[in-house]
């Protein structure tokens, strides 16, 4: 944390302001920040998430073959990369005319999705978020980590610890490693499952459905009992998910579902390869992140917001019977309408983590699932392909062109963490203000911030590889702290003096 003491700045805001910055958030994966504008009465004047971290990686992909583009974007994050491997796969699938994979090759590509979501759920909560929630907000930092629910929770922290490694082991039976593994070829899969390999996956099931259903528990019971989780950050919002052809909640494959904050349909059964006629995207000169939002409501108010809380929220039903048991409890709390809590995403994320483990159970039992037929017959090759999944953190686009070579000519990436951008700046300013404002500001309640961050899960590197110039501001100081002058290059390159 620091605390600048910085003189007139923006057009419309008083001077004097105070900057106070939390650099880095702490307990996310990726560099962010977070800076707040204070008054000299502490009142809060600007809150923002600011992700500073570049990536570029729709740029040097360019000009590598559409075959090695799987493996190649899952390097953009050693927590999700699967989620990457498979959304490219699925883009090169209709490269090269394949519109359906055989029944053991989409059955293993759901299996290893089922894992990698549980592993990165189980990551979130239990290392990520429980200090917060078991120990609270504000509690001493020294204890308010990994190590102290180590200490207080040995049994909860030890499940925790179990359930991600059985994730990791389904993706190294499945891709031959836990990180950046080969799994997936164009149009199939490139191994089996054996039978051994399976027959020891369904030695650990029941227990991970167990731990699982403790793991909802827990969360539910954490939410519903806590009147203050109703109102922490939350924000009323659009929603976007994937979801199958009878409004299922789907993971691997389906169409694009929106919906306003009122459960009003935006739109229903989109094909995502049209993605474009319905999300935009924003670049702003003080994030590197890009502001999708949605084109019919526009970019004031088409902003939305993706991952567990929007897939539980979005969906009509579960296929398996204790998430669906679960999804009925959340809409219950909701009155039958959304729930926009933000720290609910924690509840809809279990409730996805036990889908997962059920689905789990049930691949694993499948004959179909130690078959040898792997690969579906090519078409005819095409120019672009979009692939389309829910990772963990949310919808999740990759959208390839090739030229007639077979190299990549352009690509575009809407990360599920991009999705979430303006919804997170928008509850750190909620919890800013209900907070922070006219408070002396302590380390606890900066915590808060931070909190409000962490619910939505952001995946920061996955998220920062912006198309176009990047943004760039420059402030020329006197040696008391005075601001002179300022020149901002904005993302259309343009040089602008902004003091």
């Amino acid at each position: 944390m620091e605390q600048n003491a910085t003189s007139p700045t923006n057009k419309g805001q008083p001077p004097n302001l105070r900057r106070v910055a939390i650099d880095p958030v702490s307990r996310v994966e990726g560099h962010g920040k977070i800076t707040l504008m204070l008054d000299t009465e502490n009142h809060i004047h600007e809150a923002r998430l600011h992700i500073v971290e570049f990536r570029g990686f729709e740029k040097f992909i360019q000009g590598r073959p559409y075959w090695e583009v799987p493996f190649f974007v899952q390097r953009l994050c050693g927590i999700c990369p699967v989620s990457h491997q498979l959304a490219a796969a699925k883009a090169v699938d209709q490269i090269v005319g394949v519109e359906q994979l055989t029944p053991t090759a989409e059955k293993l590509r759901r299996l290893l999705h089922f894992g990698q979501t549980l592993q990165s759920h189980a990551l979130h909560f239990f290392h990520l978020s429980s200090p917060d929630l078991l120990f609270g907000f504000g509690s001493d930092p020294a204890q308010r980590n990994i190590v102290g629910v180590l200490d207080k929770y040995p049994e909860l922290a030890l499940k925790g610890v179990k359930l991600r490694k059985y994730g990791q082991q389904i993706i190294e039976a499945i891709s031959g490693k836990r990180i950046h593994g080969t799994a997936t070829v164009p149009g199939g899969m490139n191994k089996a499952l054996g039978i051994a390999e399976r027959d020891a996956l369904l030695a650990g099931i029941n227990d991970i459905l167990s731990w699982s259903s403790d793991a909802l528990a827990l969360n539910e019971q954490i939410h519903t009992k806590n009147p203050e989780h109703y109102r922490f950050g939350t924000i009323r919002s659009n929603f976007l998910s994937l979801v199958g052809s009878k409004g299922a909640l789907e993971l691997y494959h389906g169409g694009l579902r929106a919906r306003k904050a009122d459960g009003a349909d935006i739109f229903d059964q989109f094909d995502y390869r049209g993605y474009q006629s319905v999300i935009r995207e924003e670049v702003r000169p003080w994030s590197y992140m890009k502001f999708p939002y949605l084109v019919e409501l526009g970019k004031e108010q088409g902003w939305y917001r993706v991952g567990p809380l929007s897939r539980v929220n979005n969906c009509d039903s579960i296929s398996t019977p204790l998430a669906e048991a679960a999804r009925k409890r959340f809409k219950e709390f909701g009155q039958g309408g959304f729930v926009h809590d933000t720290l609910a995403y924690h509840w809809a994320r279990m409730i996805e983590a036990l889908h997962c483990a059920e689905s789990i159970h049930g691949l694993l039992h499948d004959p179909d699932i130690i078959g040898t037929d792997l690969v579906a017959a090519h078409g005819d090759k095409r120019s672009s392909g979009i692939g389309v999944i829910e990772a963990p953190r949310g919808t999740l686009f990759h959208h390839y062109q090739i030229n007639e070579e077979g190299l990549i000519a352009k690509a575009n990436l809407i990360v599920s963490t991009t999705s979430n951008n303006q919804a997170m700046n928008e509850s750190v300013r909620s919890v800013a203000n209900a907070y922070l404002d006219g408070h002396e500001i302590t380390e606890g309640l900066l915590n808060h911030l931070e909190v409000a961050v962490r619910a939505y899960d952001p995946c920061l590197s996955c998220a920062t590889h912006a198309l176009g110039k990047m943004p760039l501001q420059v402030e020329l100081l006197d040696a008391d702290g005075t601001l002179l002058d300022r020149l901002t290059k904005g993302s259309n390159g343009v040089i602008e003096r902004t003091l």
